[in-house]
């Protein structure tokens, strides 16, 4: 595994840099003598005698690309505030001028088929990203799917809601795919509970449309000084390919990606302690199948729980869990899959799999 640098006295202090990987540093005024065959210098500043040491040790050299509203090579993940940059709750209309906004802008300028400048940059970044979710996550971290279009003035919020908070108490990390609905009303809940004045507060913004300015009033609805915690409880996966819906504040961190089928498949791989789906379209029954094909042919590890929430919806009205059932059946997949309407019943499921 390669030793990865960030720190300039990290740099300074090691006996050889063989193999290692440098990310962001300035390096112009370090002479670079100790042993550096095979690493990776990674947006780095190197002088022209430490280029040409480089390039003699066999080490690669990737540039800061110019002209980008992102970081290539962050070594960690985005925070709300960061993704927030210079947002005033008091005036909606300046989401437009955050860093959230003006890389979703780039993107949609680039076009889903990029050309290869701009395309490298994307996966080098999403790469970053995966590498700062490893580092970010705890053990046998949950994962929550369900609808985006859910208001917060609604009982399926306020469940949601409640969801949340007793996985928090259960002690889970909990993941999501970091935008509204059911991604904002379940880390909300882990973070503060099912607390009535934030509740009341976030009705008066039940939603957004495909404007800044509503955009704007539904962040500034959430509040800025919910809890965190030295290891984050709460990670939201959000991606730039539907950048129209931003993330969402409740979540304490944010592993935002360009790729959505990297996302996609990052999100259902590091949920190692499960997946709650709850009622949602088609990006969810999507979710539940991808889900239950690694688990089918145990692609990357055993078999981790499907919790269906919501019988009647999963039955019924969208039966993809009488299918999941079926493909499963005489596995090892067959036992960790529960149909309820209890979410206590739920959290219980998933707690009996991590002891």
């Amino acid at each position: 595994m390669r030793t990865e640098y960030t720190d300039l006295d990290q740099v300074r202090a090691a006996a050889e840099l063989r193999h290692a990987v440098l990310v962001g540093l300035d390096l112009s005024e370090e002479e670079l003598r100790v042993p550096m065959d095979g690493a990776l210098f990674l947006g780095c500043t190197l002088s022209p005698l430490g280029q040409r040491r480089a390039a003699a040790a066999g080490a690669l050299v990737f540039p800061t690309i110019p002209d980008l509203p992102y970081d290539v090579y962050r070594s960690r993940l985005y925070t709300p505030a960061e993704l927030f940059a210079g947002f005033d709750p008091d005036d909606p209309l300046s989401y437009a001028d955050t860093p959230d906004a003006l890389i979703y802008q780039h993107t949609r300028a680039q076009g889903h088929n990029p050309d290869p400048l701009h395309a490298l940059a994307e996966r080098l970044h999403d790469h970053a990203i995966t590498e700062a979710l490893d580092d970010a996550l705890s053990a046998r971290p949950v994962a929550v799917m369900g609808g985006h279009a859910l208001g917060r003035d609604t009982d399926g919020y306020r469940r949601a809601v409640r969801l949340g908070a007793a996985l928090g108490e259960a002690g889970f990390t909990v993941l999501t795919g970091g935008g509204p609905g059911v991604m904002e009303a379940v880390p909300l809940g882990v973070r503060i509970g099912v607390d009535e004045p934030t509740l009341k507060d976030l009705a008066k913004a039940p939603g957004f449309g495909g404007d800044a300015e509503s955009i704007g009033r539904w962040i500034a609805a959430c509040p800025t000084d919910l809890p965190t915690s030295d290891r984050p409880r709460t990670i939201g996966i959000p991606t730039w390919f539907y950048g129209h819906e931003p993330p969402n504040p409740a979540c304490e961190l944010h592993a935002k990606y360009f790729a959505n089928s990297v996302r996609e498949e990052g999100l259902l791989t590091v949920a190692t302690g499960g997946i709650i789906y709850t009622p949602g379209s088609a990006g969810t029954v999507q979710e539940v199948f991808q889900d239950y094909c690694q688990n089918h042919y145990g692609s990357v590890g055993p078999a981790a729980p499907m919790v269906f929430l919501g019988r009647d919806f999963w039955v019924d009205e969208v039966p993809a869990a009488p299918l999941v059932q079926r493909l499963a059946r005489g596995r090892e997949a067959e036992r960790w899959i529960l149909v309820t309407d209890d979410a206590d019943e739920a959290v219980s499921f998933l707690r009996e799999y991590a002891a």
